[in-house]
């Protein structure tokens, strides 16, 4: 038995929470026909959630992370991606 303390990383699962949302939110839109890639960017370049559809609940979906979260989130992945 390894009697080691274990350290809990919520930023692992708040990550993966603002990843699932935002591939939801991006299904949505496209079900919709809209350019989730523009859509999104007008969303959190204005914080007008009138961006985003509220087919499928993506607009609740997306209300409920701040927008200087999902960005932290899209630089991190893309950061990592390009290092």
């Amino acid at each position: 038995m390894d009697d080691k303390t274990r350290v809990y990383a919520t930023e692992d699962f708040d990550d993966k929470n603002v990843e699932r949302i935002l591939e939801d939110v991006y299904d949505a839109l496209e079900d919709r026909g809209y350019d989730p890639l523009k859509q999104l960017v007008g969303y959190l370049s204005s914080g007008d959630p009138g961006y985003i559809s509220s087919h499928l609940e993506a607009r609740r979906k997306i209300s409920t992370v701040e927008r200087s979260k999902i960005l932290e989130v899209v630089l991190r992945a893309y950061l990592k991606d390009i290092r």
